[in-house]
């Protein structure tokens, strides 16, 4: 009896000691299964929309073959993501109509994989204008199967760009997700509070030489991370939003930020806002003008981009058009919009007195 106690307190105690061991096993083994699928946001906003951060968060991680990364598009920016084959020349981010991308070419389903072979892309993603109060955001999942270093990109933004490094399941991993969760959310705060403090540098060059009817169109910053690309803070707003002058005056916008397309339009927004409108006249130094006379004219500036950088070895691009004058005959309140960006609130008014 004594003997048959002992060996059951025995097998107790060795049973504790094994699930023990089992829960401490897990440990490890548990971080690895959950984190297969890896979490990355694309882009983050303020609450009025108007700092927008253009950037993957994070933009460089660490993944075994086999896993896959969930990325999720919360802001009403419109981004892609996209994996092009390695020397593969990048698309436009959108073709003959706008608002509708070319791809690479063609848009690939939700849990594509990719390997380098052929490119994987979304279309364009964004949250809706008015999204329901259940509603979430999109997202857009991509396996790796094979070990490599797979860039990738918003072909809306030129300078946002990420780099997936895939090692073989048996490599240790760099990081884990609590480590880019962190990374993230650094990254999203540093980037909206350098698109808000944008606001103290709006002064276009103009008014430095005692002419204050001049407004700029957006502002921005490309800032270089390591081992990822670039990533961009922008302020989504006309800076001196309402301006007040007199009839005959005339009001020059400026573009301020390096890589994102503005424009200045009035009236009926276009289907398609990258061309200038047909009353919009260029000038012999290079900027665009046009006379508005009435708050119900249609005018539409254009892209007002600036140019690529230029890049050894290929063929030097020419001047971005990033000024719009608009001379004002007649009083008036002459409301406008940039037509890419007046869903993030970027709108402004003329007001023009006799």
């Amino acid at each position: 009896m004594s003997f048959g106690g002992q060996m059951t307190a025995f097998s107790f105690f060795r049973i504790s000691a094994i699930f023990r061991c089992t829960l401490a096993l897990s440990a490890f083994i548990i971080p690895q299964l959950v984190q297969a699928q890896w979490q990355v946001s694309v882009g983050a906003e303020s609450p009025n929309r108007g700092s927008q951060a253009l950037a993957f968060l994070t933009n460089e991680l660490w993944v075994h073959a086999g896993d896959s990364i969930l990325w999720t598009f919360p802001t009403h920016e419109r981004h892609t993501l996209t994996f092009l084959k390695p020397g593969q020349t990048r698309p436009p981010g959108f073709g003959p109509t706008f608002g509708v991308p070319v791809g690479c070419p063609g848009l690939t389903p939700d849990g594509s994989s990719f390997d380098g072979s052929a490119c994987v892309t979304t279309g364009v993603l964004l949250l809706p204008e008015d999204p329901e109060p259940t509603a979430t955001a999109p997202t857009y999942s991509v396996t790796f199967p094979a070990a490599g270093n797979f860039k990738f990109v918003c072909l809306i933004h030129a300078d946002m760009t990420g780099v997936v490094h895939v090692v073989d399941a048996s490599e240790t991993l760099p990081q884990y997700q609590d480590f880019y969760d962190r990374e993230a959310q650094g990254e999203q705060v540093l980037l909206l509070a350098d698109a808000s403090r944008l606001e103290g540098r709006r002064t276009p060059r103009n008014q430095d030489r005692g002419q204050s009817n001049d407004v700029a169109v957006g502002i921005g910053e490309i800032v270089t991370t390591t081992g990822g690309g670039s990533q961009t803070a922008s302020l989504m707003r006309f800076l001196g939003d309402t301006i007040v002058v007199q009839v005959g005056d005339t009001v020059e916008w400026t573009s301020l930020d390096p890589s994102i397309n503005h424009t200045v339009t009035f009236g009926a927004e276009p289907a398609d806002p990258r061309p200038r409108s047909a009353n919009v006249q260029l000038t012999s130094d290079g900027a665009r003008q046009a006379v508005i006379s009435s708050p119900t004219d249609s005018v539409n500036s254009g892209f007002l981009s600036p140019a690529p950088q230029d890049r050894a070895m290929l063929a030097q691009s020419s001047p971005g058009v990033t000024r719009f004058r608009v001379t004002f005959p007649s009083p008036g309140t002459f409301n406008y919009i940039c037509a890419v960006h007046d869903q993030l609130g970027m709108k402004g008014k003329v007001i023009v007195h006799p």
